[in-house]
């Protein structure tokens, strides 16, 4: 593995409109331009618990093989990347719905389609589901199950399309069109996951609208955080002998804290650094597998936020 610094925080003085995200921080210049920069924080329980080196490198990478992979389909805010954990995108108009597509009953949060149908719920989402589904189960076809998008810290809420266009989230035009891009880009996504030996079970895709309301992709795409990504080889035996499916664990730091104390509560406990490093493999092994392609530890890793402001110093 290489040694990779982490990056902790990536607050740059000399670029303007600072905002400060859970994982990535952000840039607003003003020519409409925004620059993201993924650090490599992990996000847990509402407040940041740790560092995971390179973590902030592969969401970035990833999301790039992607986006890059689905530009046919979709237009993307990207316009450059001048560092291996930043994107300079264009500025966009949030869309106040955020949409997940899933391909198999599965998902542990309480707005999950795994946890409703446990509860004994067959409507959900404006989709009718058949009785006799088992966890983790390939669904008919693939559905987009979309909630209400959060700004205000709140919590997403389950919607239908009919409730989105009642509730003027969205007009009928952009619901159309949203919807037809993320079945889309998730057909995309299984198709190529397949290639590599994984199963693509869920993602969430987030869209905005540029200045002439034009429908764009956002944030990032199919990424170790925001997709659930199975082992296809071992899938069938696992499934058949009612096991969770074989995936890329990323939730040993999270796993280790809960385990310790009352993470929304109480002072998190110091992480050991085997915990750290293990997980730091894991985010790694996810990028090669699923892009194909050798992680590249970039050559400064005294201060990974030196690097960054060089990078970006022509944005000052």
């Amino acid at each position: 593995m290489p040694n990779i610094a982490a990056l902790q925080d990536a607050f740059i003085p000399e670029l303007p409109n600072y905002y400060r995200g859970k994982v990535r921080e952000n840039y607003d210049l003003a020519d409409g331009r925004r620059i993201i920069i993924a650090t490599d924080r992990l996000s847990a329980f509402d407040r940041a618990i740790a560092s995971i080196p390179g973590k902030g490198q592969v969401l970035t990478q990833t999301a790039r093989y992607w986006f890059e992979h689905t530009g046919d389909i979709c237009p993307n805010h990207v316009l450059d990347y001048p560092d291996p954990n930043v994107v300079v995108g264009r500025r966009l108009t949030i869309l106040p719905v955020e949409i997940v597509v899933r391909g198999y009953l599965a998902g542990t949060t309480g707005t999950s389609i795994l946890t409703l149908y446990k509860q004994g719920q067959r409507e959900m989402y404006g989709t009718r589901f058949p009785d006799g589904l088992r966890d983790n189960q390939a669904l008919p076809q693939a559905v987009i199950t979309p909630t209400s998008k959060a700004f205000d810290g709140g919590h997403d809420e389950p919607l239908s399309a009919d409730e989105i266009i009642a509730k003027g989230l969205l007009t009928p035009r952009q619901w159309e069109e949203v919807s037809g891009y993320a079945l889309a880009l998730f057909a995309r996504g299984q198709a190529m996951a397949r290639e590599k030996g994984l199963i693509l079970a869920d993602t969430k895709y987030e869209f905005g609208t540029d200045g002439e309301g034009r429908i764009i992709l956002a944030d990032e795409i199919h990424t170790p955080d925001s997709s659930r990504y199975w082992f296809a080889a071992s899938y069938p035996a696992r499934f058949a002998a009612g096991e969770k499916p074989e995936s890329f664990d990323k939730d040993f730091v999270r796993n280790w804290v809960a385990a310790r104390c009352d993470p929304y509560k109480e002072a998190i406990p110091a992480i050991p650094p085997e915990l750290i490093a293990e997980t730091s493999k894991v985010y790694i092994q996810a990028y090669e597998t699923i892009t194909g392609q050798v992680f590249e530890s970039p050559g400064d890793q005294v201060n990974p936020l030196d690097r960054i402001r060089r990078n970006l110093a022509r944005y000052f």
